[in-house]
């Protein structure tokens, strides 16, 4: 069951950040475990746990990384994590409409002017030919699992130049760069800081840029369990609100650059302990500073994005066609658009 009447201490993602740490939550040190991916567009999580913004907030974190969407999605359900930061998928749509999860803010979107995520093709298939991602007809084009980002991002490019593609699931992130590296697979899209040091080793090549055909796409959201949603409401609050101060410190520090060089560097140095962590840090700069992408402030939420992905999936036969998106949304905790 799904209420949709709450505004409460977030109706705005300004009271996110100036209200949500200065009342303690009301179950200090409640520990809750949270998924992520090892992607820079998860830094928001990452500042939030290294400058104590959870522990101020009464939460006693715990991570959990996953290798895709879908893992994620169900190890919310399940109740092995509480919060997390993910596109969403068809698993995620398929449970919230069993009533075991909800979308409750946005986390990265396409943004004119930033740099955004990149349609990569493997350097046999650039060789011969395909320099745009229109070029793709015919081709085999990467994804994790049927119903994932790739797989949306993938079909409404092609819907768009009027191609057809065969998608190819390989289940997690490095499969599918491996396969692409080795021409297993002819094209991906993927973040920044993953695209440019792949086409920068000249094994795979830019072809276009995801904002091309999906501006303003919400990528990644938010997520809980129902429970949590409905019958935690000052946790998820806390969560929200110490998340969004780890999402202000990044968007300072990265897209502001506020903080000039140093600032800058010094986030970079704190990113590189949850990404690229088996590298040197002077390795693992250029990919981290590459992967820069403004993360939501106050973690709004596009609905009109999280809609046409909704649509997508029914259309594509992924989810049952009757699925209302109040099922799988929940607008009562932040800030909202497109709605």
């Amino acid at each position: 069951m799904t209420v949709f009447n709450r505004r409460q201490a977030l109706a705005t993602l300004g009271a996110a950040t100036a209200v949500g740490l200065a009342a303690p939550a009301i179950a200090q040190g409640k520990k809750i475990t949270l998924g992520a991916l090892r992607f820079t567009s998860h830094s928001g999580t990452f500042v939030a746990v290294q400058r104590e913004y959870f522990k101020q907030a009464g939460l006693d974190v715990e991570l959990k990384f996953f290798q895709a969407a879908q893992p994620m999605a169900v190890a919310i359900a399940s109740g092995d994590v509480d919060y997390a930061v993910t596109a969403v998928s068809g698993g995620l749509v398929s449970l919230a409409d069993k009533g075991a999860i909800k979308v409750i803010g946005g986390a990265l979107s396409e943004e004119k002017g930033i740099d955004g995520q990149k349609f990569l093709a493997s350097d046999a298939a650039f060789k011969a030919g395909v320099t745009a991602p229109g070029m793709l007809d015919g081709k085999s084009f990467g994804m994790t699992t049927a119903g994932s980002s790739f797989h949306y991002m993938g079909s409404k490019m092609a819907q768009a130049e009027g191609i057809s593609m065969s998608f190819k699931p390989l289940q997690k992130v490095g499969a599918i760069i491996g396969a692409l590296k080795t021409g297993q697979i002819d094209a991906w899209s993927i973040v920044p800081h993953i695209a440019k040091p792949l086409a920068g080793s000249g094994a795979v090549h830019i072809i276009g840029n995801v904002s091309d055909y999906l501006p303003d796409y919400q990528v990644t959201t938010v997520f809980t369990s129902t429970k949590n949603a409905m019958d935690e409401q000052q946790q998820t609050q806390d969560y929200l609100a110490a998340y969004s101060k780890g999402v202000a410190d990044y968007n300072a520090a990265m897209i502001a650059k506020s903080g000039g060089d140093a600032g800058m560097a010094d986030m970079v140095k704190l990113i590189h302990n949850y990404v690229y962590a088996d590298k040197s840090l002077e390795d693992a700069t250029p990919g981290i500073v590459n992967g820069t992408m403004r993360l939501n402030e106050g973690a709004a939420m596009n609905v009109a994005s999280v809609r046409d992905q909704l649509e997508w999936f029914q259309s594509e036969g992924l989810v049952d066609a009757d699925i209302p998106l109040d099922a799988l949304i929940d607008t009562s905790f932040v800030e909202t658009t497109g709605a």
